[in-house]
């Protein structure tokens, strides 16, 4: 009932930047939390950024002072923006959207995931 397209993901040189995009779609009555997770082969998925509907944020410490997440409620999206990008932010990065269908009814969807490859 909820989908969630990403786009904005690619190749790009150490230093670079890209910035990630993520559409909610579907049965929504409110979003509440909105966030970027990433898994890179052989490793556990990990939370990048979060924010919640009133703008408050958190980051990993691996990517804090580099990456922005920010969102538009008005589109129900949700934004990445990475800049000095690194080898080791090479990932699979995955949309997470929290919110409610219905005041009984909660959902919690992922994204389909956007490769990000960071390498010369």
């Amino acid at each position: 009932q909820v989908q969630l397209v990403e786009s904005g993901g690619g190749l790009v040189q150490p230093g670079g930047s890209l910035r990630l995009s993520c559409a909610a779609s579907g049965s929504i009555s409110r979003i509440d939390a909105m966030a970027w997770y990433r898994q890179a082969p052989g490793k556990q998925r990990e939370l990048v950024a979060a924010i919640t509907t009133g703008g408050s944020t958190n980051y990993a410490d691996s990517v804090k002072g580099r990456f922005t997440i920010s969102r538009d409620n008005a589109k129900n999206t949700a934004y990445l923006q990475m800049n000095s990008l690194k080898p080791d932010d090479t990932a699979v990065y995955y949309c997470n959207v929290d919110g409610r269908i219905t005041i009984l009814k909660r959902f919690n969807s992922w994204g389909q995931g956007t490769q990000v490859t960071v390498s010369s």
